[in-house]
C-alpha cells in the first residue's frame, strides 16, 4: 500500500533493525532531512498537495505523545478510546477522509522506535485500569503492515499482557503476516466497512467489501477476535436495504461470538472539508445531503435522517447478533434513546460498555472492570 516517489528521514535517527527493514522495502533511497522542513515545502508546492503527499514518505521519530486520548467532539458522548499515535495520513484516497483537512499540510509519516513505544506502553500494562488503544485514529493502521515491523512488534507487546487491548483498524486486507503470530486474543483486527456501490463511488485505492469481509473470517479462523465501524453512513437511494445487507454479509463471514464490538455512525464533517471534496472528488455528491450544523460546529445529516437510518440497522443487529456490543460514535441522548433505548450518559458509561466487551471476547483481567 505505500510505494512513495520520495522518501526522507530524520538524520538523527540511528539506524535500527526496525528502520533497516522500512527502507529495504520502499524506493527510492532515503533523503537525511534535520527536521520536517523540506517535506512540507515540497508538499505544499504540489498542484494537489492532499494527493501529492500520499506519494512522500517522512521517517522520523513522534517528538510529543505516544499515548493520546480520543479528542472526541463537545456534546456527543465519546468512547474514551486511547490512541497509539504511531504514524499519520494515508495512502489510500478515500473522498470523505477528514485527514485531508486536518492536517496542514498532509504528511505521511512513520514514526520509528520501537524502545519509546515500550517505555510508553509498560505503565498500561502494569496499572489497574483497562485499557482500549489504537492505532488507526490518524493513519489507517495496516498501511504500514507491507513494509514496517510495527504491526507485528505491536500484537507480539500486547499478547504478553492482560490489560489492554489492540486495535488494528484498517480498509485494507494486509494482515497475512499477522496471523500466525502468538497474538493471545490481545489485538482486535477491525475494518471500517460500506456498502459495495460507496466503497467503489467514494473509496478510492481501499478493498473491496468482499475481500474485508473474507480478511476478517481468515482472521478469525487464526483466533483473532474482530470489529467493524459502519463510520460513515451515508444517506442515498436505497441506503437502508444496502446496509442492512452489509451487516447479514459480516455475519455470513463471522459468528457474533468472535465480534468484540461494533460502531455505526453517519457522514459528519468540518465545513471547510466540503471545499476540498468538491475539488478533489468533483463527481461526488456526498457533500450535498440533506445537512445542518451539529453542536460541535461539524454539518450532520438532519437528526430524523439519522434516526430513521439508524433503528433500522438496530432492528437488524438485535435479530442476527443480540450479544454484540453496537454503539454510537458521537450522537446524543436523543439517538441513542430513540434507537436503543438506553444512554450512558454517566461518566465512563460507554467506555465501561466497552469495555467488558473487551474483557468478555478478549481475556481481559475483569477484576480491573
Amino acid at each position: 500500500m505505500i510505494n512513495p516517489t520520495r522518501v526522507f528521514i530524520d538524520k538523527d535517527l540511528n539506524l535500527t533493525p526496525e528502520i533497516e527493514y522500512l527502507i529495504s522495502r520502499v524506493k527510492p533511497i532515503p533523503e537525511k532531512v534535520g527536521d520536517s522542513s523540506p517535506v512540507y515545502d515540497l508538499i505544499n508546492q504540489a498542484d494537489d498537495p492532499v494527493g501529492f503527499a500520499k506519494k512522500v514518505l517522512y521517517i522520523t521519530s513522534n517528538k510529543g505523545a505516544l499515548i493520546r486520548q480520543c479528542p472526541g467532539t463537545s456534546y456527543y458522548t465519546c468512547c474514551d478510546y486511547t490512541i497509539l499515535h504511531c504514524g499519520t495520513y494515508c495512502t489510500m484516497d478515500c473522498a470523505y477522509c477528514i485527514l485531508q483537512a486536518y492536517f496542514h499540510p498532509p504528511v505521511l509519516q512513520y514514526f520509528a522506535g520501537f524502545d519509546q513505544y515500550t517505555a510508553a506502553l509498560e505503565p498500561i500494562f502494569q496499572g489497574n485500569n483497562i485499557f482500549r488503544i489504537g492505532t488507526g485514529e490518524y493513519t489507517d493502521s495496516l498501511i504500514w503492515e507491507p513494509v514496517s515491523l510495527m504491526p507485528r512488534f505491536l500484537v507480539e507487546k500486547f499478547a504478553a499482557q492482560d490489560r489492554a487491548v489492540l486495535e488494528l483498524k484498517t480498509k485494507t486486507v494486509n494482515i497475512d503476516t499477522l496471523l500466525d503470530l502468538n497474538h493471545n486474543r490481545k489485538t482486535i483486527l477491525s475494518w471500517s466497512v460500506n456498502t459495495p456501490e460507496m466503497i467503489a463511488s467514494q473509496e478510492r485505492g481501499t478493498a473491496g467489501l468482499s475481500a474485508r469481509l473474507k480478511a476478517a473470517a481468515k482472521a478469525v479462523s487464526k483466533g483473532f477476535r474482530v470489529a467493524f465501524h459502519f463510520d460513515p453512513i451515508f444517506l442515498y437511494p436505497g441506503c437502508e436495504n444496502a446496509y442492512e445487507h452489509v451487516i447479514e454479509a459480516i455475519f455470513d463471514h463471522v459468528r457474533p461470538k468472535d465480534v468484540v464490538w461494533i460502531s455505526i455512525g453517519t457522514f459528519r464533517f468540518m465545513p471547510h472539508l466540503k471545499s476540498i471534496i468538491e475539488a478533489r472528488s468533483p463527481e461526488s455528491t456526498i457533500p450535498y445531503g440533506e445537512f445542518i450544523t451539529g453542536l460541535d460546529n461539524k454539518m450532520r445529516y438532519f437528526k430524523p435522517l439519522r434516526i430513521a437510518i439508524y433503528q433500522r440497522l438496530a432492528a437488524v443487529f438485535r435479530q442476527i447478533a443480540p450479544d454484540v456490543a453496537v454503539y454510537f460514535c458521537m450522537e446524543d441522548e436523543e439517538v441513542w434513546m430513540k434507537t436503543f433505548g438506553f444512554f450512558p450518559g454517566k461518566p465512563k458509561a460507554l467506555a465501561h460498555m466497552l469495555d467488558r466487551a473487551a474483557a468478555d471476547r478478549c481475556g481481559l483481567d475483569n477484576r480491573l472492570l
